[in-house]
């Protein structure tokens, strides 16, 4: 699920965090006074203050810093909280920055200090008519198009797989519920990016019981993880397998008619990395059945996906950045082997020593990606 609903900090943050500092330092200061430069960000543990609020259509740039206490996160809304861009796990005294692609309209810029709740939020205005990044580029709308199909032909296995673990709950199968929660939730994990830009459907579909806001029900897959795991039954999951089928059946409606940005691809196979590290690697998210790695595989099979559709785009910018992403990707896959049992994944109790191993690999592949947005953002 997503970071914004309570994540912890971790290694990945502090990597990605150091690069965006590196690249923070290299912006020109007056570039912004003229309302051109990258828009400065400062976010603390009761304000979100950014330079300014107007800026152009086309590509924008986030400088966002953590004078606070907390960690933060930074996110451009659309009407009905629809994600545009976001960063998250900004630690204290960290800088990130956010390549985003926005089009004319009125946004929410917001900072969520402690990552959680509404966040602090502010008007954002954009003007202008600078035309789609894909309309000027014919390998970045083949980009698109690609990841397009990916996310159609995944979204179809979602919603398959949900409504055959659901039916299984609802007939108080268990043994073939928990067979299935692991399976239905790969192809959750893969696009998840895309259905948090559908406002509040992640976490009605993916909140573990944390990160639950006060007075809102938890429901989705965890819900019934934990029936199925801690209670060894389906009792009274009646409602919320019939709640994810419907909440599902809506994330897959919207995937299938979303129009993405190559910026919104580069975007989302770091933010796949980010959970990777801050739950996954953790055991924080399936904490009931510790099927966490089929989960982390998910992720990075859709962060993979998402770079080898930019990759025809990224070979002609930076072809020595394709190469090691190749690189460190087989090194994340690798390190998954060890972990396998038949179709799926050994029960995830690792060591602290062994969770240290597997997030130092995926942050040697964050660091990579993290620099793709700033690659295809290039003219």
């Amino acid at each position: 699920m997503s970071a914004s609903f309570g994540r912890k900090a971790s290694i990945i943050g502090a990597v990605i965090g150091l690069a965006a500092l590196s690249a923070c330092a290299k912006n020109d200061p007056a570039a912004k006074d003229d309302g051109t430069g990258p828009v400065s960000v400062k976010a603390s543990d009761s304000a979100c203050d950014l330079s300014r609020r107007d800026v152009k259509s086309g590509t924008s740039t986030f400088s966002i810093s953590n004078g606070g206490s907390k960690i933060t996160e930074f996110y451009v809304y659309a009407d009905g909280d629809r994600v545009m861009g976001e960063v998250e796990n900004i630690g204290p005294g960290l800088k990130r920055d956010l390549i985003v692609e926005l089009p004319t309209g009125k946004y929410q810029a917001v900072c969520k200090p402690g990552m959680v709740g509404d966040g602090i939020r502010g008007d954002l205005t954009v003007t202008g008519d600078a035309p789609a990044q894909t309309s000027e580029d014919a390998a970045l709308k083949q980009a698109t198009e690609s990841y397009q199909r990916y996310v159609n032909s995944q979204a179809v296995a979602l919603e398959q797989k949900t409504t055959e673990f659901t039916a299984a709950v609802k007939a108080g199968d268990v043994a073939k519920a928990k067979a299935l929660y692991p399976v239905s939730r790969t192809y959750w994990e893969r696009i998840e990016p895309v259905a948090e830009s559908f406002g509040n459907l992640d976490p009605k579909i993916d909140a573990r019981v944390n990160d639950v806001e006060p007075g809102t029900e938890w429901t989705g897959y965890h819900r019934i993880e934990q029936a199925l795991w801690v209670s060894n039954s389906t009792k009274g999951m009646e409602k919320y397998a019939d709640q994810l089928l419907t909440d599902v059946k809506t994330v897959v409606a919207k995937a299938k008619v979303v129009k993405l940005t190559p910026l919104q691809l580069a975007n989302g196979a770091k933010e796949l990395l980010d959970e990777v590290a801050t739950g996954k690697v953790t055991g924080e998210e399936d904490r009931y059945s510790h099927t966490d790695l089929w989960d982390f595989q998910a992720n990075v099979e859709g962060s993979q996906a998402a770079i080898q559709a930019l990759r025809p785009a990224l070979q002609t910018r930076d072809a020595a950045l394709v190469t090691q992403l190749d690189t460190n990707f087989k090194a994340v896959f690798t390190a998954l082997d060890k972990y396998r049992s038949g179709d799926g994944f050994k029960t995830y109790t690792a060591s602290e020593p062994e969770k240290k191993a597997l997030a130092a690999v995926v942050d040697g592949l964050a660091e990579p990606v993290s620099q793709v947005a700033g690659v295809i953002a290039k003219k």
